[in-house]
């Protein structure tokens, strides 16, 4: 095992967790900012009020992407095993 493929399975283990959280975190970000602005704007200071839409939110998407995220995590899980032979 050289270093360039350790390098390369971190690498790709990176970019797929990127993959996976980053659209639900930007949704999340966005969802939040939105609720904060509207909140400074009525002056409600209500700590729940943020919590469900961004739960909502984050179901939503995962609801969307659900399945591209498991069939990415499933390909690269796959990638990983079959390059346990070349060990």
């Amino acid at each position: 095992m050289t270093v360039g493929l350790i390098v390369s399975i971190l690498q790709g283990g990176i970019i797929q967790v990127l993959k996976c959280a980053l659209p639900v975190l930007l949704v999340a970000l966005v969802v939040g900012l939105i609720i904060a602005i509207l909140q400074a704007v009525t002056s409600i200071q209500e700590q729940t009020l943020t919590f469900v839409p961004k739960i909502l939110a984050i179901l939503a998407v995962l609801a969307l992407l659900g399945s591209f995220i498991f069939s990415s995590m499933k390909d690269y899980t796959v990638q990983l095993f079959q390059m346990i032979g070349q060990m």
